[in-house]
């Protein structure tokens, strides 16, 4: 029986294929072995399609990231006539511990310590790509590859494109079990480097979780098994669209930097003011928002770009990271980060600013029994 070879024109190296190890819509992979050295490894993965742009894609991107360590590294991009037309090949690093999908199953739930780590030097391939002006769309725990080390890095850049704008390019290839929901709902259809940046909290989820399968939402984050930074962190990356991560180098530093507890301010006056609340007031809701608009403030149900004072109050136990990650909280020092200062005041400083005729806020109304 004759053995199954691949001959690269390219680099005269002739790839012995030992066993199919993969399969699906990109092509067939193969576990290959060759003996010419010039810096590639003797067991490298043959990736076969008969598809000229998917392995455009690969090849090209693959040039592009040649320097990025946690790029698959691509060795070699050849193509072979056969007898039925043309088999475009690449000849790729070994991943010796399969995708992330199957590692997980295999190994379970990772630590805090080794997610910062292991998202932290993906976000350098990834920042690479998106500097370039260009946009992965695919990161999925199926094309996130575990190599010697158990080091993670980017592969499977065939739906990989540039895009002419800040606008992001049309969103006709995806996985529809690995976008946001505006995006799979057809509410959207612009895939912007913030969609990336979705794709990559999802990863970050399903790693502390050991869970690829299970649904992950915004809301669920407070259950991850992790440090309140790293919720609020995940929680940036899933939540509402226009509040994501920009592009993968806004992501890494929001991982290498802790947010500041937030302090509480002084304001002396609220007339003109646009104020918000967070949290349970000692007081009803009700009245302290009468209260506000009798004083001048204008209130509004959430911070924005226009608040000027959050009274907060006792925090939720249900909040996304902690007592200091309410969402209105983390809306405050995402606004901070811009440049948009808002002062952060306790009920007592409001209810002295709102009733300045009286010592005390107004009293809760006590029931009685009859």
């Amino acid at each position: 029986m004759a053995v199954a070879t691949a001959y690269s024109t390219e680099s005269g190296r002739t790839y012995t294929l030992d066993r199919l190890i993969g399969k699906g819509g990109f092509g067939e992979v193969y576990l290959a072995t060759t003996s010419v050295g010039d810096g590639v490894p003797a067991r490298v993965c043959v990736k076969i399609s008969d598809r000229l742009s998917g392995w455009l894609r690969e090849a090209y991107f693959a040039e592009l990231l040649a320097r990025e360590e946690r790029a698959l590294r691509v060795y070699d991009r050849f193509v072979e006539p056969t007898s039925g037309g043309m088999r475009y090949c690449l000849a790729m690093e070994y991943a010796e511990h399969g995708d992330l999908g199957a590692w997980l199953e295999r190994v379970g739930a990772q630590s805090e310590k080794f997610v910062r780590r292991e998202l932290d030097a993906l976000l350098g391939a990834l920042g690479a790509l998106h500097g370039g002006h260009a946009l992965h769309r695919d990161l999925t725990p199926f094309n996130v590859f575990v190599c010697e080390g158990e080091k993670l890095k980017l592969g499977d850049f065939g739906i990989a494109t540039h895009q002419r704008s800040a606008r992001g390019v049309t969103a006709d290839s995806f996985n529809l079990f690995h976008v946001p929901n505006e995006i799979a709902w057809g509410r959207v259809r612009r895939w912007q480097q913030r969609d990336d940046i979705y794709q990559i909290g999802l990863l970050a989820a399903m790693l502390l979780r050991g869970d690829i399968v299970k649904p992950m939402r915004s809301k669920d984050v407070r259950g991850l098994p992790c440090s309140d930074h790293l919720k609020e962190v995940i929680h940036c990356c899933l939540g509402s669209r226009g509040k994501r991560y920009e592009a993968a180098s806004e992501l890494s530093a929001a991982l290498r930097t802790r947010p500041k507890e937030p302090r509480l301010g002084r304001v002396r006056k609220l007339a003109g003011k646009h104020l918000s609340f967070t949290g349970f007031l000692e007081h009803p809701r009700a009245d302290a928002i009468k209260a506000a608009r009798k004083a001048g403030a204008i209130v509004q149900s959430k911070p924005g770009k226009s608040t000027d004072v959050l009274v907060r109050g006792r925090p939720n136990a249900l909040q996304i990271a902690g007592k200091d990650g309410g969402s209105k909280l983390i809306e405050v020092r995402r606004l901070a980060a811009l440049g948009i200062k808002v002062t952060v005041i306790d009920e007592r400083q409001f209810w002295r600013l709102a009733l300045p005729t009286r010592k005390t806020a107004p009293r809760r109304p006590v029931s009685r029994r009859v």
